[in-house]
């Protein structure tokens, strides 16, 4: 395998051309393009330009709306709800947070839910941005089903991961925590099977039920929930949130992630906005700080995302090496598309 290194902005460009040239609208390849860059630059392959080719799929066979049009459902008082139009979730989010932030300084409080939405990448992306405005950001996404409950073998509720960003006081997070109810994402697994690698032992089931090191097996069967009952009963609190209270499709009826089949997955996501000058502001940022110091002193204990910051600092200044294989099969997205 060759690597290449390319520049945060040379990323962007590889996969908002790739997404247009697929019939993305150039808002919601910007949208898009963004959150994929940033994934790269924290070190979040699985969420990076290897997804860009899925996404170029998924806009040709209809899984994803090329014309989706995200709007504003409703806004009564602090409850905002955004339709995505069965379109990619960055854009309707992008929107939903125009108004929620505004909402949640003025009121101390505020809440987004968005329905009807593709896969929204990294969730911890999303509420960070909120963080580096001052709020504490709660968010939450439903996936496709793909965890069965303690005693089961039948997936309930899709990987359904939560997040949290809380300001620094200094226009950054002071630490992103962003956790899926299984032991991994479901997007590891895809990975090590479109890369031919095994996946440990403990990340997944097959469909009977019993443990397996096949990602192509894992992936007919159920991941495994972190913490067992404890992490299937996350899932469950994702799932009443991002997909029962914004009025999206449950995982159990949603069409997978993967693949051409099913149509679009039409899932949800829910942001929950926080002041802290509504509640605490004399006393938030110093507690903050002593919390994140009692973590980050004790010798290799490090705050969550402090390993993506790393990533960030060394992208940043060096780029981003990415296998030049995959950055040819982009390439040929944008120039097999435009010769048509």
């Amino acid at each position: 395998m060759t690597n290449t290194q390319l520049t945060l902005e040379e990323i962007s460009t590889l996969a908002k051309e790739a997404l247009i040239a697929s019939g993305a609208s150039a808002g919601a390849a910007s949208s898009l393009a963004a959150a994929v860059t940033a994934a790269e630059r924290d070190g979040i392959r699985s969420h990076g330009l290897i997804y860009v080719p899925i996404y170029c799929d998924h806009l040709k066979c209809g899984k994803v709306n090329a014309a989706a049009e995200p709007a504003v459902l409703s806004q009564d008082g602090s409850a905002i709800v955004i339709d995505a139009d069965c379109g990619f979730a960055h854009p309707a989010i992008d929107i939903g947070f125009d108004k929620l932030r505004p909402l949640a300084k003025a009121l101390g409080c505020a809440a987004l839910t968005v329905r009807n939405s593709y896969n929204c990448g990294v969730l911890g992306y999303h509420v960070e941005r909120l963080a580096e405005e001052g709020l504490v950001a709660i968010g939450f996404t439903n996936a496709p089903a793909s965890i069965a409950p303690a005693g089961g073998q039948k997936p309930v509720v899709g990987t359904n991961p939560f997040a949290l960003a809380v300001p620094s006081g200094s226009g950054s997070a002071a630490f992103v925590l962003d956790q899926s109810a299984s032991v991994v994402a479901k997007s590891e697994i895809m990975t090590r099977s479109r890369e031919g690698r095994a996946i440990p032992e403990g990340w997944a089931l097959d469909a009977d039920g019993q443990p397996t090191t096949d990602p192509e097996q894992a992936l007919k069967g159920s991941m495994a929930p972190s913490g067992g009952y404890k992490g299937f009963g996350i899932g469950l609190l994702v799932e009443v949130m991002a997909a029962a209270l914004s009025g999206a499709t449950l995982g159990i009826h949603a069409s997978p992630f993967s693949g051409t089949e099913g149509g679009p997955p039409r899932t949800g996501q829910c942001f929950l906005a926080l002041s802290p000058d509504a509640f605490s502001s004399d006393t938030f940022d110093d507690r903050i700080q002593a919390l994140t110091q009692a973590i980050a002193t004790q010798g290799e204990a490090r705050l969550p995302g402090s390993r993506r910051l790393g990533h960030r600092l060394r992208s940043e200044s060096d780029g981003v090496s990415v296998d030049q294989g995959l950055v040819d099969r982009i390439q040929s997205i944008t120039v097999g598309n435009a010769t048509r």
